[in-house]
């Protein structure tokens, strides 16, 4: 699970983040941390002005970086 220091420094600096919800690269969410909660966080989509509440289970990095193999969830 991610921790609120990760969080808050995707927040303050603003990166573009990848969400990997699982092994199907079509399913990750790519957007900018706004919010979170300790069960969720609240990303907004890069191309519009949605808002989506994703798991903090899932695995967040910068979308830079290459994509990892998705840890399962239980």
């Amino acid at each position: 699970m991610i921790t609120d220091e990760e969080l808050d420094k995707f927040r303050i600096d603003g990166p573009l983040v990848r969400v990997v919800r699982d092994a199907d690269r079509n399913n990750d969410v790519r957007g900018y941390v706004v919010a979170w909660d300790p069960t969720a966080v609240l990303i907004r989509k890069r191309s519009t002005r949605r808002l989506v509440k994703l798991d903090r289970r899932y695995v967040y990095q910068p979308a830079s970086e290459e994509r990892p193999l998705p840890p399962v969830l239980a």
